[in-house]
């Protein structure tokens, strides 16, 4: 299915190989050497093999740990203004450096977030970039993740960048998937064992209408474009407009679907997250929903969708997540989800311990680990983590776990 939609010869082979590889490791005594048992879930990556490069997709996710440091007000006076200095820098990066005009299927323009900036931004090597363009991926498209990661770390930041101003839902429409419809557009079903109905899809066509070689459908995504459509509510006028209401309503009930067939703590079900950072990720989802007046949480959700999936979640947590041997990562997680769910208060220790313990295990330079972030399915596309990444969920996790301690 992978061969199919990602259409490049490059990668075509380098999938076949890895793949045939494996069915010869998983039997060898090789096993032990090239995949080694590890403590928890998420798994730890090798410092040698990590490939890193910028997007504004990752200054998102720094925007946020940088911004919940700043809640817990233990930050000085110098580490507070170094903080909001590159949180500024890091929104510039996000709305201007790597802002890209498109065309929505209403046929209007609209500026989304590239998943690459232009050279030199990224800083690949130029031996890495001919890696890129040998596996097909020379030319690369926005994606509706790292466009609303970047719209609502720019609006939690406070930007008033004149970007954040375009209703970002009349665009996400045209990825809507409905059952018989536009369905085809999912072209690398490979977790179709999900219900796509209501969800949007990845990969944005350019403006010059390159695609990318495939596109796909991932729930944690979705919960992306609630949090930052939640975050600007009055701002894109949702209640107001029923259309866009009827859209983010039809990504609920995506959600609840998912959730409530248990389909969410399948890893098959998801394209590039693990089920344990769909949890957190509801978690900052739910923790958007929860700040709406309650009338517009009403108008949303007449039906209670986010409480059913919230006790869901929260039990997946409690008794699975924590049940268990957690590593740093596994931990974060956890407590990015306990935090903004509720959880019992005493369901927070293992996965403070499980910190405290293994602080320092990233040697001299980093406190904590490399752990594979993202779990692709298209094992030679994408590998995503990195000692910098564990830490800052670690500090997310820590600000939401004092908060429930010191309120």
């Amino acid at each position: 299915m992978a061969l199919r939609g990602l259409d490049a010869r490059g990668y075509k082979n380098s999938t076949l190989l890895f793949n045939l590889a494996r069915v010869f490791i998983a039997r060898s005594p090789a096993a032990a050497v090239i995949n080694p048992p590890w403590r928890g879930i998420a798994e730890p990556m090798w410092e040698p093999v990590q490939i890193r490069h910028r997007s504004a997709y990752y200054d998102a996710f720094f925007i946020e740990a940088l911004l919940s440091y700043l809640e817990t007000g233990l930050a000085t006076s110098d580490q507070a203004t170094a903080a909001r200095k590159a949180v500024a820098a890091m929104v510039d990066f996000c709305l201007k450096t790597s802002r890209e005009e498109v065309r929505g299927a209403d046929g209007q323009s609209y500026n989304v977030v590239t998943a690459l900036a232009p050279h030199p931004h990224p800083r690949f090597s130029r031996f890495f970039t001919q890696i890129k363009q040998d596996l097909g991926f020379g030319v690369y498209v926005p994606d509706c993740d790292t466009t609303a990661c970047s719209f609502s770390a720019a609006t939690q930041a406070g930007s008033d960048d004149p970007i954040l101003a375009q209703p970002l839902v009349d665009f996400y429409a045209g990825y809507q998937v409905r059952a018989g419809g536009n369905e085809p557009r999912v072209t690398v079903p490979i977790n179709d064992n999900v219900d796509y109905d209501g969800g949007v899809a990845t990969w944005i066509d350019s403006l010059a209408g390159e695609r990318p070689y495939g596109n796909d459908l991932d729930p944690t995504l979705n919960l992306d474009v609630l949090e930052v459509s939640f975050r600007n509510l009055a701002r894109w006028q949702i209640l107001e407009t029923q259309a866009r209401l009827a859209f983010i309503q039809r990504i609920v009930g995506f959600q609840l679907r998912l959730v409530t067939s248990g389909a969410f703590a399948d890893p098959r079900s998801h394209i590039y997250y693990l089920p344990e950072l769909y949890c957190a990720y509801f978690g900052r989802c739910y923790h958007a929903f929860m700040a709406l007046p309650p009338a517009a949480r009403q108008a949303i959700d007449p039906d209670g969708a986010f409480e059913l999936i919230r006790l869901r979640v929260l039990a997946y947590v409690e008794d699975e997540l924590i049940g268990r041997e957690m590593n740093p990562f596994d931990a974060a997680l956890a407590l990015i989800a306990l935090g903004h769910l509720g959880g019992k208060f005493e369901s927070f220790a293992p996965a403070v311990h499980c910190l405290v313990t293994s602080f320092g295990e990233g040697g001299r330079r980093h406190p904590y680990r490399a752990y594979e972030w993202n779990k692709m399915k298209t094992p030679t596309r994408i590998l995503v983590g990195g000692p910098e990444v564990t830490s800052a969920f670690v500090l997310m996790g820590l600000a939401l776990a004092r908060r429930v301690a010191v309120p």
